[in-house]
């Protein structure tokens, strides 16, 4: 596994657009460290591999129930459908402000 270090943040910064200080660097690098910790004490304990993932943290009556309606396909919309509530549309498409510099 690679190591993490400040520059490899730094990096994941960069190219996310993040700015951060020099504390923040050193405060997130402490909380990644702590959580590789926990990770590998996790993966330690015997027989993990083995338990069944918990895919909800608390006891529930109906945890055996799926809480979702039945997926039934239905006639999909018409383009004009779709569309019509769209503030900006183009070439048949919704125009979009750009969101990446």
């Amino acid at each position: 596994m690679k190591t993490l270090n400040k520059e490899i943040l730094k990096t994941a910064a960069k190219n996310l657009f993040f700015e951060m200080s020099e504390e923040q660097y050193e405060m997130l690098l402490k909380e990644f460290e702590f959580i590789l910790k926990q990770m590998e004490f996790i993966g330690s304990l015997p027989q993990v591999d083995e338990l069944e993932p918990m895919t909800f943290p608390y006891e529930s009556k109906n945890a055996h129930l799926t809480h979702l309606r039945e997926d039934i396909p239905l006639t999909p919309l018409s383009r004009d459908e779709v569309l019509k509530n769209a503030q900006d549309v183009s070439n048949g498409q919704i125009k979009l402000p750009k969101v990446v510099g």
